[in-house]
C-alpha cells in the first residue's frame, strides 16, 4: 500500500522498497530474499560444502498478481470522501503479529462523534488544529479533515472547495507515525495515492515514535519542535 505501482512485480519489488523498510516488513534482508527468489551458493552447515540453491521459491505469476490487484483496491477506495464507499483499503490488511493494528473506520468515526459532541463547534473555526501523534492507518486524520471540509463555517470561511482543503491539510491537521512504513501507508491514504487531496501542499506529517518520546517526558519538546512554527502562524 505504500510503495510500488502497476509496475511492481516480483523481480523488480526488492529494488523498490527501501532496504530498511523491506526488512521491518517481511523480517528478512533484502540479499536474503533475492537468494529465495533467484537462487546461489551456499555453505552447508553439516558438510562445510558449497551447495547450490534453485530458488524460485516463490510464484511470479500469484506475486505479480496479487500486487496488481492490491494497486487497483488501493485506487478504487482512495477517495474517503466518497460516502458511498462502506470499506476502505485496511478492510482488506490481515491482523498483524505486532502492535502496529489498524483502527476499524467505524471506530474512528465513533472517536471523532465523541469529539463533536463533547465540542459542538471544534469543526467550525478554521484556526483550530488537530493532531494524531500516533498515526496507525491515517484513518483519524481523514475523518478530521471530512468533518472540517464539509463544515459550513469553513464554508463561509473559504468558499472554493480546493482552497478549504488546501487550508486543512496546511494549518489544520499534524501527524506523527511511528515508523518508516507506517508513515508511508499514512501519507498515502491521507494525501491520495498520487498526491491528489494533497495538491503539493505543505503538510505536518512527521516520522517519530511518540511513545518512546512521552515515556522519556519529550513529547511536548518534540512537538512544539516539529510543529511550533506552523501552530503560531
Amino acid at each position: 500500500m505504500a510503495y510500488g505501482d502497476e509496475n511492481t512485480k516480483l523481480e523488480n519489488c526488492d529494488r523498490i522498497i527501501p532496504e530498511n523498510v523491506f526488512q521491518e516488513v517481511t523480517s528478512i534482508t533484502t540479499d536474503q530474499f533475492r537468494f529465495l527468489r533467484d537462487g546461489g551458493d551456499y555453505v552447508d552447515e553439516e558438510t562445510g560444502g558449497t551447495e547450490q540453491f534453485d530458488g524460485h521459491l516463490f510464484d511470479p505469476v500469484v506475486f505479480d498478481d496479487s500486487v496488481k490487484e492490491c494497486i487497483q483496491l488501493r485506487h478504487r477506495l482512495a477517495n474517503y470522501f466518497d460516502e458511498n464507499l462502506r470499506e476502505d483499503i485496511f478492510d482488506y490488511v490481515p491482523p498483524q503479529k505486532t502492535n502496529q493494528i489498524f483502527t476499524p473506520r467505524r471506530v474512528v468515526v465513533q472517536m471523532v462523534d465523541m469529539l463533536e459532541q463533547e465540542n459542538p463547534v471544534c469543526f467550525d473555526d478554521p484556526t483550530h488544529t488537530f493532531a494524531d501523534l500516533y498515526m496507525k492507518s491515517g484513518l483519524y486524520i481523514t475523518e478530521i479533515i471530512k468533518r472540517l471540509y464539509r463544515n459550513e463555517g469553513m464554508r463561509d470561511a473559504y468558499p472554493d472547495d480546493r482552497e478549504r482543503l488546501d487550508h486543512i491539510l496546511e494549518h489544520q491537521v499534524y501527524g506523527i507515525a511511528p515508523t518508516e512504513i507506517i508513515y508511508q501507508i499514512a501519507t498515502h491514504y491521507i494525501l491520495g495515492c498520487d498526491d491528489e487531496v494533497g495538491n503539493g501542499c505543505k503538510t505536518h506529517f512527521v516520522k517519530a515514535n511518540s511513545a518512546e518520546l512521552a515515556k522519556n517526558g519529550k513529547l511536548s519538546e518534540y512537538v512544539e519542535k516539529v510543529f511550533g512554527d506552523s501552530l503560531n502562524d
